[in-house]
């Protein structure tokens, strides 16, 4: 327990002591209280997880045809859709309205199964994950015997009830733990809370580097559950990954909605931890940064910078990213006929921008270039704009 200024000798102790993220406090004889510190529950910005409320996604609501080949980021930013082995089946995910009631929550990660696979061969998987950035996790501190016992809680909803399984990766020492959950009722949001012991052995490395994996199985053959379900953490053993979990795919009739996703340290799960919309942007674009939407680019013109001609057929573009991203990022891009338009000059057809990593790009700013189809006058600058509703730049530096 702790006070303001020096302890009051007739401090009555309300709750026990401070155990991993529970408020105690201390009333006086004239029922004033003292403050009271919290280990975790009161921290700012205490969830692990980014976007755990589904609010942003850069990359579009809607992707189709999700299967064999898929893997990778799709909708909502920071949750990744994942599979190996050759599944047959498809999804689309979405960014979705349907949320629990009087949770404050706006959308909701939707996975909606259109081409069934009745059964999973043996080395089919499918899940969803968020992976965290290794340096803002040493606080936990793992590998260590003080190492910081974690609670995942989160919304679920889906007409497939059963056995579903959460796994924590430790990426470094290539160490996992697994829990289980029951969707209990049909078509009915539930909260799930799952504590996780701290892992004692495996370090997590102090770099911008992928340090943890936060996943939610959808399905999995048998060489990811034919084993023991691991509920403690230990050396990477796939078929104890994710025993019992249910396949998800099985019928086009299922659905998987998830939203509320908090990790925190601790073995009490606190209140869902609402971030003001600019933050939780921001924190998204460290990973993620689109110019702009395909909406903005059709009524807005999409300017995206002023480029200046260091030769009569070379155009450069420089400029700053919203927010320092994790490392330096690669470009993505659409490209097409008419898709860039130079305001001085005519359509550029079929401009492809083209990054240079290799000299200017940074984590902290971009220099873009074409030398392929630009056409003007050295020494002369102007605003390139996108021209197309089907064109968008973007720049990924996702783990």
């Amino acid at each position: 327990m702790s006070y303001i200024g020096s302890k009051p000798a007739d401090a009555v102790l309300e709750t026990d002591d401070i155990t991993d993220g529970i408020i105690t406090t201390s009333k006086l004889a004239d029922n004033s209280v003292t403050t009271a510190k919290t280990s975790y529950s009161d921290i700012p910005h205490r969830n692990i997880i980014i976007n755990g409320d589904m609010s942003i996604a850069q990359r579009g609501t809607s992707a189709t045809g999700l299967g064999n080949g898929d893997t990778g980021y799709h909708t909502i930013d920071r949750y990744r859709f994942a599979e190996a082995g050759s599944p047959t089946f498809e999804f689309t995910q979405s960014q979705d309205t349907d949320v629990p009631s009087g949770q404050g929550f706006a959308t909701s990660l939707k996975m909606d199964c259109t081409t069934a696979q009745g059964s999973l061969s043996a080395s089919d998987v499918f899940f969803i994950e968020q992976r965290t950035e290794a340096q803002n996790l040493q606080y936990l501190k793992f590998g260590t015997s003080s190492a910081t016992s974690l609670t995942l809680s989160f919304w679920v909803k889906s007409n497939k009830t059963g056995t579903y399984i959460c796994l924590l990766y430790n990426i470094d020492p290539t160490r996992h733990i697994s829990q289980s959950y029951t969707i209990n009722s049909a078509n009915t949001w539930e909260k799930k809370t799952l504590t996780f012991t701290g892992d004692t052995t495996g370090v997590i490395n102090n770099d911008n580097g992928l340090g943890f994996i936060t996943r939610w199985y959808l399905g999995a053959g048998t060489d990811y559950s034919s084993g023991t379900l691991q509920t403690s953490w230990g050396s990477e053993n796939l078929t104890d990954q994710a025993v019992g979990q249910v396949n998800l795919a099985d019928n086009t009739a299922n659905n998987f909605w998830i939203t509320g996703v908090q990790l925190e340290a601790g073995t009490t799960a606190s209140d869902f931890e609402f971030l003001p919309h600019d933050v939780n942007l921001q924190r998204c674009q460290r990973y993620y940064w689109h110019f702009w939407s395909k909406d903005e680019a059709a009524a807005n013109g999409a300017i995206m910078g002023t480029g200046i001609y260091t030769s009569g057929t070379t155009l450069y573009i420089v400029g700053q990213y919203v927010t320092q991203m994790r490392a330096t990022p690669s470009l993505d891009q659409t490209s097409g006929t008419d898709y860039y338009r130079t305001v001085a000059n005519d359509k550029l057809d079929d401009f492809v921008i083209q990054t240079d990593v290799a000299n200017k790009t940074t984590n902290k700013g971009y220099q873009l270039y074409n030398n392929t189809d630009a056409s003007g006058t050295t020494g002369n600058s102007s605003p390139v704009r996108c021209n197309n509703t089907d064109a968008y730049v973007a720049f990924d530096a996702e783990l």
